[in-house]
């Protein structure tokens, strides 16, 4: 190679480096979602109003706690007429017997692509056979949930980490569910709260997180709005979502003195997040 060629290789080189490295901070999320539940209490009084709001506060998507006894159609005509979506919606472990049919049914009406189990109930997790029995009932729903044409996916919380024989729970959902059956929904504020890595599931089971929770953390481990100063490092986390494999970002907060300002305050930081 001649010098000219040299040259020309470092510096289309160092132009791509530069390229790569620009691209890599100058990510964002296209569509913030915001999961209803932050919102509940104002759902059940003013089901169409409340979507209207968070509309109107730049949310794109929206994940369903609950339906106010509104029927499948109707509810996707709420959603059409205030210009939003519902990828998912929330559902516990209850309605994955014999109500799991009716609930598919009402996914492909509103056009969810997933539907997560929100939690186990205590009673089941410590009947017989715990974990392990869980995964397998997960297996199944993933099973008829595919057959419909949705993905299964589980949320967690915190007690998902607490080792039970010796194993972290949500370490034998991963490993005794089927890939493809059973993606999960992570919860970022809660696997940190109990001292897990995120990362660290990302980077052993990539492509398995579709959807997060985004919830701020407090430097003393409250729960809080997503912002500048919380303890979680946001830019870390989604700098790796494409290994994660996550599509859906969806903004919530347990409990809120302030619902409609804590996804205000959670949208404008988001929003204007790189990574």
């Amino acid at each position: 190679m001649d010098r000219r060629s040299f040259l020309g290789t470092v510096t289309g080189a160092g132009l791509l480096a530069s390229h790569l490295s620009w691209a890599a901070d100058n990510r964002k999320i296209d569509k913030i979602g915001v999961q209803l539940y932050t919102v509940r209490d104002a759902m059940k009084e003013d089901f169409d109003g409340t979507l209207a709001k968070a509309a109107a506060v730049g949310y794109r998507e929206v994940e369903f706690a609950g339906y106010f006894d509104r029927s499948p159609k109707d509810v996707k005509a709420s959603l059409d007429r205030v210009g939003l979506v519902s990828p998912s919606a929330h559902f516990n472990n209850a309605y994955l017997g014999d109500q799991w049919p009716g609930v598919l049914e009402s996914a492909n009406i509103i056009g969810q692509q997933y539907i997560v189990c929100s939690s186990v109930d205590e009673k089941t997790r410590q009947g017989p056979g715990g974990w392990p029995r869980i995964a397998e009932m997960f297996n199944h729903a993933g099973e008829a949930a595919r057959k419909a044409g949705i993905q299964f996916g589980y949320h967690n919380h915190s007690f998902e980490f607490t080792p039970v024989d010796g194993k972290l729970p949500y370490d034998i959902l991963l490993h005794s569910t089927d890939p493809n059956l059973v993606k999960m929904e992570m919860d970022l504020y809660w696997i940190v709260n109990a001292g897990a890595d995120p990362l660290a599931y990302f980077n052993r089971y990539p492509g398995r997180f579709p959807l997060v929770h985004v919830k701020g953390r407090a430097k003393n481990g409250d729960m809080t709005e997503v912002k500048a100063d919380n303890s979680i490092d946001w830019k870390a986390l989604f700098a790796q979502s494409e290994k994660a494999g996550i599509k859906h970002y969806f903004v919530e907060q347990d409990k809120s003195d302030s619902p409609f300002d804590s996804i205000r305050t959670s949208f404008s930081y988001l929003h204007e997040l790189r990574f």
